[in-house]
């Protein structure tokens, strides 16, 4: 009986995959999946279609006949999985959040920066009023899109518009709901264009659509640049922002074959629309890749191939720079460059609500950019009779995202990978870490950035500038002055940004690994220096998560005979740099801090030193160690100070003498005490998710516990517990090669593949993570056939 079901699955599976390449593919469909339903029959009439493989744990295998169709597969695919979530981001970048979910409403916050839904629809109304996307779709490659990826674009919204009209939502969080539209290829590229601008634009749309002309006689609010410096350094670190991850590609040196590895662990949001979705795209003979993207995009963001691997880490480097205005004292919207008044532009942008009413609001944009009043809730640019600020972001420029993901998805080697981000210069705000079948491996801050040198920022920076740009990387430009101009290098598709000559490259390094931290220590043995500080810094105290993974990997590398179970255990050892610097030390020090309390002296003293799910003694000193670094400044943390001589051991040896250590673990305990959590709890019980009333525990640590599998659980103090994770790791893949066609691959999509809680796939990849168990990627045809959930899906327009 198992072998004839098993027969039924091939026979449609092989010939499905046979008619693709011929062109002739039948329509074959599974049973309805948690949509609602397949696709219905279609004549053969030229429309798009695709087929898609369905393996275990809802991952399709997507089968085009060029870009057209895979897009088409694709959208339709992401659409079963993520109708609701993908719908709620197209209304955000059409502008329309505030009359379907009122004005004062907040968004996901995946697409905008905006403390409201008025602010962020009067961002993207900005954009599409003033055509913005219409222009850099319309734009001659390389600058602009190319024809594949206008292609894909084209084929992912006919597939997610051709998935609503044949299947019906069956998602409580939007079954039935009017914001859930058809979309268009401008939609989709709108989208595209929002994930490029969130480091610029994206993350400062508060500060731009609330800029307002200074009322007359209201005293200029004074900018202190001491605390300025402060603020920048803190938002464009990327340590514990709700984007980050970890990387490591191993050269041939290190491994037991000879050829690469690499472990990819991006840590993202959990939820909303910049959630991880896993497919494989085909098109024979052209194209055939595996991996995550991003939600709306229409190309696989990281992954792998048969020859290469490849995961990105948010980068350090700076994606925005702001020029500082010097103002007509008769009227604040003008401003003089070499001592001529420009008028800055306005724009009326109106943005309707559910009441028939609209709101309109006028925004201000000058040579430079928008003119700009802060930077998030507490980096305030104040705009003055004499000042004002304009907001420089080159990806506002750049819709060249998937020509990047399609380049690598193209390359047969980590050096053809370097070949194809130089080409396309399109990544936003991520570096990149490859390795391949041959043994090679790179790291590569392939981003764009604003040309800013530091020979610019030293001859043009305002005073302000000559603060901010040394601690943070933010440069403030004279804009009074022509030649204070960003300029152009000659190997780069878009005036203002660096060439790819500029940029921080190490390749076929033993180890190439990055944390979230600058290029400097890719390679504690082989730092690179001497790059733009716009890139991020070097010589300077690096974050434990770094710290921790440089002592890790430069193990794994000298010990050698790497293979992917050795990636596997990386990933889930759940070491706690922390812990091993300091828990000895707290433990010792603990019976005279709290003599009234030897049974968390003694957790404490017992503690693994790990954020596994069964470790005991874990949450106490997590939070400890949160209260501790959130009070006691990292300058009196310990006593041997940083030094750039030995960066990866310092600083360290806590200094228990210092009050706040005292006051920090008094407070732990007494947190834990009120919410009835026993000390020695393990962390599983305390650290878990809950998906169709099933309690899931939960491993991992946060940035400052510096646990490479990041966990940043929230916080319920009534439960003493975290009971939901917000963010960090994501779509996880070890990948290495064995010399055959196909890549020993083994993935993990933590949160797992749909959002809908009706679906199969809601949670079953969350109880893999929670037990630390894989999902053995089927990247080969015969492995794809022999799946025994495989289900094959004929879908059309």
């Amino acid at each position: 009986m198992l072998a004839r079901t098993r027969r039924r699955l091939l026979v449609p599976a092989v010939a499905a995959l046979a008619a693709l390449v011929t062109g002739t593919t039948p329509s074959v469909a599974g049973p309805p999946g948690p949509g609602g339903g397949t696709a219905r029959e279609s004549p053969s009439d030229g429309r798009l279609s695709a087929v898609i493989r369905y393996t275990g744990h809802g991952i399709p295998h997507i089968l085009g006949r060029d870009y057209a169709e895979l897009g088409f597969g694709s959208g339709w695919a992401q659409a079963a999985d993520q109708v609701c979530v993908l719908a709620d981001g197209f209304t955000t970048v059409r502008g329309e959040r505030s009359r379907h979910f009122g004005p004062q409403g907040v968004s996901d916050r995946s697409l905008t920066s905006a403390s409201t839904n008025l602010g962020s629809d009067l961002y993207f109304r900005g954009v599409r009023e003033a055509r913005t996307v219409e222009r850099l779709v319309d734009r001659p490659a390389p600058r602009g899109p190319s024809r594949d990826a206008r292609e894909l674009m084209r084929g992912w919204a006919a597939g997610y518009n051709a998935w609503l009209r044949q299947n019906r939502v069956t998602d409580p969080a939007c079954r039935g709901a009017a914001w859930v539209r058809p979309v268009s290829e401008l939609d989709v590229a709108r989208r595209l264009y929002a994930f490029a601008v969130l480091g610029g634009e994206g993350g400062a749309v508060d500060g731009i659509t609330e800029a307002r002309p200074p009322a007359a006689g209201r005293p200029a609010a004074a900018v202190d640049p001491s605390r300025t410096a402060r603020l920048a350094r803190e938002r464009f670190a990327a340590g514990e922002a709700d984007m980050g991850s970890n990387a490591v590609a191993f050269r041939g040196s290190t491994t037991a074959n000879g050829r690469g590895l690499l472990l990819g662990n991006p840590h993202y949001p959990w939820h909303g629309g910049r959630r991880f979705w896993q497919s494989q795209q085909t098109i024979p003979g052209k194209l055939n890749v595996s991996g995550g993207s991003l939600l709306g995009s229409p190309a696989v963001s990281i992954g792998f191939t048969e020859k290469v691997a490849w995961s990105h880490t948010v980068s350090t480097g700076v994606p925005l720079n702001l020029h500082q205005l010097t103002l007509d004292p008769a009227d604040p919207t003008v401003y003089l460059v070499d001592g001529v008044r420009e008028r800055m532009t306005r724009r009326t942008v109106s943005v309707p609500l559910a009441d028939g009413t609209t709101v309109r609001r006028v925004q201000y944009r000058t040579r430079y950019g928008p003119v700009v009043t802060s930077l998030d809730d507490e980096l305030a640019l104040p705009w003055s009779a004499t000042t004002a600020y304009a907001l420089n972001d080159p990806n506002a420029g750049n819709l060249r995202m998937t020509d990047a993901s399609l380049g690598m998805a193209r390359a047969d080697s980590a050096g053809g990978l370097r070949r194809a981000l130089d080409r396309a210069q399109g990544l936003p705000w991520v570096n990149t870490v490859a390795a391949d079948s041959s043994g090679g491996t790179l790291f590569a801050q392939a981003q764009v950035l604003p040309r800013i040198t530091d020979e610019l920022a030293e001859r043009c920076s305002t005073p302000l500038g000559r603060v901010v740009y040394p601690a943070s990387g933010l440069a403030v430009l004279d804009g009074s002055r022509r030649d204070c101009a960003l300029g152009a290098d000659r190997d780069a598709v878009q005036p203002g940004i660096f060439g790819p000559a500029r940029m921080p490259v190490l390749k076929d390094a033993p180890y190439a690994a990055n944390n979230n931290d600058s290029a400097w220590l890719a390679n504690a043995d082989r730092p690179l220096t001497g790059y733009e500080r716009i890139f991020g810094p070097e010589g300077t105290e690096r974050t434990l998560r770094t710290r921790g993974g440089i002592e890790d990997v430069s193990a794994m590398a000298r010990a050698g005979r790497l293979t992917v179970a050795d990636l596997q255990r990386q990933q889930f050892a759940n070491r706690v740099p922390a812990g091993d610097l300091a828990a000895a030390d707290v433990a010792r020090a603990c019976p005279a801090v709290l003599p009234e309390e030897p049974a968390a002296c003694a957790a404490l003293a017992r503690w693994d030193r790990t954020m596994d799910t069964g470790s005991r003694g874990a949450l106490l000193f997590d939070r400890f160690w949160r209260k501790l670094t959130a009070t006691v400044p990292p300058e009196e943390l310990w006593k041997t100070p940083f030094s750039a001589a030995d960066p990866v051991r310092t600083p360290h040896t806590v200094d228990t003498s210092r009050p706040g250590l005292a006051t920090a673990l008094r407070q732990a305990v007494a947190e834990l005490r009120a919410a009835g959590t026993p000390l020695d709890a393990p962390l599983g019980a305390h650290q878990y998710v809950v998906r169709g009333g099933e309690r899931i525990p939960v491993s991992g640590g946060t940035q400052a516990l510096g646990v490479w599998n990041m966990t940043v659980g929230r916080w319920d103090p009534a439960a003493g517990a975290y009971t939901e994770v917000q963010h960090g790791t994501s779509h996880v893949q070890a990948v290495g090669w064995d010399g055959g066609r196909c890549p020993v691959a083994r993935t993990l999509l933590t949160y797992s593949q749909s959002s809908n809680p009706l679906s199969p796939h809601f949670s079953d990849q969350t109880r893999l993570f929670s037990g630390e168990r894989w999902v053995r990627a089927r990247f080969c045809e015969r492995d794809i056939l022999a799946d025994p959930e495989l289900r094959v899906v004929r879908v059309r327009q």
